[in-house]
């Protein structure tokens, strides 16, 4: 479904466009992850007299907010466009956080959180939606990957950055901080995006377009439920290493919070660069002729099994093993990243259902960043160790290898009741 003007294929503006949808994603990671550094602070522990179960569900309260405005948002983006959605969205998540480092109760904090999490939910959808508007098959790997990459370095950068603020200075700076310095990202946002907030033609015929791939169509078709499945598996990954990592490497591991922060970084950094690496060197053989979903597939399956590794970080004898293989695991990842969201989102998706499809899927990804806080925490305090939360890990990243070689079979993408020929093969 096209509303309103895409950038031309060709113009070197896309990639600048891209880069900037990726900067967004980095900000939204920051804002929505800086929570955790707070959560190893004891200073911040104290001040609201927080258990271990307390601390899961304040990291838990923003993904209950973000899954539940993911089809909604999916729906914004594709009827009224990226532009202006994303921007309003973005000065709110901005001033939310913000507020986060003023407000003196527990019950206000949580607020601000369930807030921040409504108004990040258009970040993906929107931002794959813009993707499938401007690039093809041979080029969605590394465009994917791109964004990836701001997911990854979000936290990547965020924790070690909110350690050091928090450690210098104060919790409640760190938020104030972190949210109005992203408020510049607007300035070039609005410059440089064309307006595609359609007109009432364009809005009438964007809503013919997307009855053409019902959402009982969406919800019947086992490709959708086969991305639910990989995307709520990865992300329980990788937000469990983003809600509870600091605090597992300061309280089991012995590190300091700015030490902890640096090894986060490692981490996401690790599995933003291959990432990006992976999607490219897919898009690079299918280019020479191979097959796009086997191609991906194979991608994703290495990723899953190669994160699998986190156990044995979680049985080191040493500092050193477990800091290895914590990386190591988590940017194996990585293969996962791009050519998994390829897959799901875009090769075996109708264009008209691509808000709307990613919105379903990312309901399931925000799922797994509440179950992966909250449920870490309650294994933490019943087991007095981090050992049990890593091997659920294990068995939803098998689950998520399992789901990818059965599911992702194209005559099982959603169908297009009135206009087949708008369905976008591999």
């Amino acid at each position: 479904m096209e509303t309103g003007k895409s950038e031309p294929r060709g113009s070197v503006n896309r990639w600048a466009v891209l880069a900037l949808l990726a900067l967004g994603v980095l900000i939204s990671f920051v804002d929505r992850t800086s929570i955790s550094s707070t959560l190893a602070d004891p200073a911040f522990v104290r001040h609201f007299a927080l258990s271990d179960i307390d601390r899961g569900w304040i990291n838990a309260a923003f993904f209950w907010s973000y899954g539940l405005f993911q089809v909604p948002m999916g729906w914004v983006a594709d009827r009224y466009g990226v532009k202006w959605p994303y921007a309003i969205s973005f000065a709110l998540w901005c001033i939310a956080t913000a507020l986060m480092g003023l407000v003196t109760t527990l019950g206000a904090l949580v607020l601000m959180r369930l807030i921040v999490g409504v108004a990040e939910a258009i970040v993906i959808p929107a931002s794959y939606r813009w993707i499938r508007n401007n690039f093809d098959e041979r080029q969605n790997g590394l465009a994917v990957g791109l964004l990836a990459m701001g997911n990854k370095f979000g936290p990547a950068l965020g924790a070690p950055i909110a350690a050091w603020i928090i450690v210098t200075y104060s919790w409640k700076l760190m938020f104030i901080a972190t949210g109005l310095i992203g408020l510049l990202w607007l300035a070039p946002w609005l410059l440089m995006v064309r307006n595609d907030l359609p007109s009432k033609e364009q809005l009438s015929q964007a809503s013919r377009s997307a009855r053409t791939v019902t959402l009982a169509n969406i919800l019947s078709s086992p490709v959708v439920w086969g991305g639910m499945i990989t995307n709520f598996c990865y992300g329980y990954f990788t937000f469990y290493c983003m809600t509870w990592m600091p605090a597992y490497l300061v309280e089991q591991r012995g590190l300091s919070i700015t030490r902890s922060g640096l090894f986060t970084f490692f981490s996401f950094a690790g599995i933003a660069i291959v990432a990006a690496l992976a999607g490219s060197a897919a898009d690079l053989i299918i280019a020479r002729g191979k097959d796009p979903i086997l191609v991906r597939k194979a991608f994703t399956v290495t990723g899953f099994i190669g994160g699998c590794s986190v156990l044995l970080g979680a049985y080191a004898p040493t500092l050193q093993m477990a800091l290895f293989w914590n990386v190591l695991s988590l940017s194996l990842l990585g293969f996962v990243t791009a050519n998994n969201l390829v897959l799901s989102r875009l090769t075996l998706i109708p264009r008209q259902a691509i808000g709307l499809v990613t919105g379903v899927q990312q309901l399931a990804t925000s799922l797994a960043g509440g179950v992966a806080a909250s449920l870490s925490g309650w294994l933490l305090h019943v087991s007095g160790s981090y050992t049990m939360p890593m091997m659920v890990i294990l068995g939803f990243l098998i689950v998520g290898a399992l789901a990818t070689i059965f599911l992702y079979r194209p005559e099982w993408s959603p169908k297009v009741t009135d206009a087949p020929n708008t369905l976008r093969q591999a």
